[in-house]
């Protein structure tokens, strides 16, 4: 596969990262599906200078040249009127959802630097009446904050709180209000040997395994880019951010827990956040992002939960609804690939659903298809499938030319296109099929 390159944008002089060492970069679910990708090459490094301050905000311009030199375009007199109705659209008191996601879905323009605002009010973070946008951010700040420290304690440190506070003079009433409790009160089941299922240090035990996990894909994240990689404080801070994200996430949902690849789907979202010229919502991301985070994965729960894999609702049956999308505009090629040439969906297509295409594209155009899967109002997965059965049919030459496995190797390596045409093509394909 050729290495697709980083666009200068996203490596901004201003971060002085250094590279992660060459380290693999594993297909998200190959163990059920596919082959391992390739290793991929690390960067040329960059010159250290210590650790840099908050870089300024990197516009998410496109590399339009397609060579990936992060060539920019002047905006066209379209992106223009669109940035127009955004920003007046935003600027209401009221803010239209219907028209916000309309204007939004044909792509948000890189210059507004709007799109953290719009893809908070697309995941229905932020409700549509501004007045109330401070009292909504507060609160949902404070609860994040509380569940990190519900949820990222050691118990280590809470055997020592209440250690402390036996050895404390507080009065009951600080006991009381403080919820910790004597040395007397430390039971049997909190000590670290004690393995009952009810032991903080049990449940700890537990969670250490999917931490683990949770740092080794925390720092697979993009390594390539230095937003999310290299030896600057920035950088793991970032990764910190994105660990204690991930981690609150599956102690909430212990249906789900963590599962690989979710870091690949929360990475945009930070990203975009982190990045907002406001800095007090850029110092807020992590919050921000963690509850944007939940809302997006609702939808595609079922997903990534391996019980329901051959249910109705399961990532089966999405499968399944991308194959009769096929069909319905392209019977022909549908024939070639899973009767000619056995070439089912899930052989490629199931990665590309489940992280919602962020490792087959450079990552600035990732942020672009997202823009426009954030703006279906019923949820992002039937405009999802709707672009990846475009990119089918935009490679539809070679595929129908093509074997097993060269058409096997083409999808699960999917060459670089223009995202413009490829989300145009999307637009067009109705998507009359049932679920």
């Amino acid at each position: 596969m050729v290495k697709k390159r980083v666009p200068d944008w996203l490596n901004n002089s201003l971060w002085y990262s250094r590279p992660p060492p060459d380290d693999e970069r594993i297909l998200r679910y190959a163990s059920r599906y596919s082959d391992p990708e390739p290793t991929a090459e690390p960067p040329t490094p960059a010159a250290p200078s210590g650790d840099p301050p908050r870089p300024e905000i990197v516009d998410s311009a496109r590399d339009r040249d397609g060579d990936g030199n992060g060539v920019l375009e002047s905006p066209s007199a379209e992106e223009i009127s669109r940035q127009s109705q955004l920003l007046a659209e935003l600027s209401s008191k009221v803010v239209n959802m219907r028209e916000l996601r309309r204007l939004a879905s044909q792509g948000i323009p890189d210059g507004s630097r709007i799109r953290p605002v719009v893809w908070k009010l697309l995941l229905g973070y932020l409700p549509p009446d501004r007045a109330i946008w401070p009292s909504e951010l507060a609160k949902k700040r404070s609860q994040y904050k509380n569940f990190k420290s519900e949820f990222l304690m050691n118990p280590s440190e809470i055997t020592r709180r209440l250690e402390k506070s036996a050895n404390g003079d507080n009065d009951e009433i600080k006991r009381q209000n403080s919820g910790l409790l004597r040395r007397s009160g430390i039971t049997h089941g909190d000590h670290p040997l004690n393995l009952v299922a009810s032991s903080i240090w049990h449940q700890f035990f537990q969670d250490a395994v999917i931490i683990e996990q949770i740092d080794r894909d925390v720092h697979r994240t993009h390594p390539d880019i230095n937003f999310f990689s290299g030896d600057s404080q920035y950088a793991k801070s970032n990764q910190e951010a994105l660990r204690s994200i991930l981690i609150v996430f599956a102690k909430l949902n212990p249906g789900i827990r963590y599962v690989q690849g979710m870091n690949e789907v929360l990475a945009p979202l930070f990203y975009v956040f982190r990045n907002d010229p406001d800095l007090d919502n850029a110092a807020a991301a992590e919050a921000d992002t963690y509850f944007c985070f939940s809302e997006l994965l609702s939808e595609f729960r079922d997903n990534f939960c391996q019980q329901l894999d051959n249910s109705v609702v399961g990532i089966r049956s999405t499968l399944a609804r991308l194959s009769e999308l096929l069909k319905q505009h392209d019977e022909e090629l549908w024939r070639h690939l899973e009767v000619t040439t056995k070439v089912n969906p899930q052989f490629y297509a199931f990665r590309w659903i489940t992280l919602m295409l962020t490792q087959d594209f450079d990552f600035g155009d990732i942020i672009h298809i997202w823009d426009t899967l954030l703006s279906d109002p019923e949820g992002p997965q039937e405009t999802l499938l709707r672009v990846c059965c475009a990119m089918l049919i935009l490679v539809r030459r070679r595929l129908l030319a093509g074997d097993f496995t060269s058409n096997l190797k083409l999808l699960q390596h999917y060459p670089s296109t223009n995202i413009n045409h490829l989300m145009y093509v999307a637009s067009k394909l109705c998507s009359k099929h049932s679920g």
